[in-house]
């Protein structure tokens, strides 16, 4: 990416960013100020703790979405930002800079002609991160109103951190609902699960019970740990076995 297009690019983000952190929900902790791993790993155990104490199953389901970056669809973020109060004029910047993208396939001496890029975010853009998140915002805006766990009077079904996304409902079939619901969404978008990466797991003070969560009529593996953004979350939501680790690392 040249000087001078890398310019333009911070000066276009300086404009949108503020515009587009104002349309993302508070369960997305990636790419924003203020917010990071620490945060959204803070949520899902503080989450997971509570719900324990109060006798709570959380049913979860850790979803993995197949080089989710380079499926964006590039009308997908144009048509976003049209929804917001963005400068028309950046946004007609931004969708020239995208749908203009074209490349050629080398082998050996032998190039193939121009094709046209439609897909994926641009490595290395500083726009990059935030059209993700506005990207993915609108799937999931599609389950503002499904149950997931009940918080203060507040209804919490996702935490997310970039691609990085746990959806939580407080029984399986609310779970099943969530699944079915953003797998469908997620692939209008271009995003496709990873069924084998994608795993469910239910946090309980007892025995966690045995449940069946489908994509695409395939069941989902039900495990009893995951390495959420490093950290390591168990059923019963206590941090021994993440303890042990770091102190088996060092």
């Amino acid at each position: 990416m040249c000087h001078i297009l890398k310019l333009l690019l911070t000066v276009i983000h300086k404009r949108i960013a503020q515009k587009i952190d104002s349309e993302i929900s508070e369960m997305q902790a990636g790419f924003r100020k203020a917010s990071g791993t620490r945060e959204a790993i803070f949520s899902l155990k503080i989450l997971a703790e509570k719900h324990i104490e109060m006798q709570k199953d959380i049913h979860a389901c850790f979803i993995d979405y197949s080089k989710a970056f380079e499926s964006v669809k590039h009308e997908k973020p144009i048509q976003a930002m049209r929804k917001t109060d963005i400068d028309p004029n950046d946004i007609a910047l931004i969708s020239h800079l995208y749908w203009t993208q074209k490349t050629k396939v080398r082998v050996g001496k032998d190039r193939s002609d121009e094709v046209d890029i439609k897909k994926g975010v641009r490595q290395g853009c500083v726009l990059s991160p935030f059209l993700f998140n506005l990207y993915t915002e609108y799937i999931f805006r599609e389950i503002d109103d499904v149950p997931g766990l009940k918080v203060n009077g507040e209804n919490i079904n996702n935490l997310r951190f970039a691609d990085d996304t746990v959806l939580l409902a407080e029984s399986e079939n609310d779970l099943q609902n969530l699944v079915t619901i953003i797998e469908e969404k997620s692939e209008q978008y271009g995003l496709m699960m990873n069924t084998k990466k994608t795993k469910v797991m239910v946090i309980s003070k007892t025995e966690p019970p045995k449940v069946n969560i489908k994509v695409k009529g395939k069941c989902i593996e039900q495990i009893e740990q995951f390495k959420y953004l490093g950290q390591l979350i168990t059923t019963d939501a206590r941090s021994d076995n993440e303890i042990k680790s770091r102190i088996t690392i060092t």
